[in-house]
C-alpha cells in the first residue's frame, strides 16, 4: 500500500472530506496538522509551495486541495 500523508488544519472542511474519502476507499494515511507543528507546516510549504490545506502527498505525488480523481489516479 502506498504511503499517504495529509497536511491539515483542525477546522478545515476539505481536510475532513479528504480523510473521509480515503477511509471509505479503504486507505490508511498519516495526518500532519500544520497548526500544531511548525516543522510540518514548513515541510508542506517546501513540498507544495502552498500555505492552504489540504495538501496530500502520495509517494511524492503532491495534490493540492480535495480532488478525488487526482487522489485515485495517484493511488493506482
Amino acid at each position: 500500500m502506498k504511503k499517504i500523508i495529509i497536511y491539515t488544519t483542525t477546522h478545515c472542511p476539505w481536510c475532513q472530506a479528504t480523510k473521509e474519502f480515503l477511509k471509505k476507499q479503504g486507505y490508511e494515511y498519516e495526518e500532519r496538522n500544520v497548526e500544531t507543528n511548525n516543522e510540518w507546516a514548513n515541510e508542506m510549504v517546501e513540498k507544495s509551495g502552498q500555505y492552504g490545506v489540504p495538501v496530500i502527498d502520495i509517494e511524492g505525488k503532491i495534490i493540492i486541495g480535495f480532488s478525488p480523481e487526482e487522489i485515485m489516479e495517484a493511488l493506482r
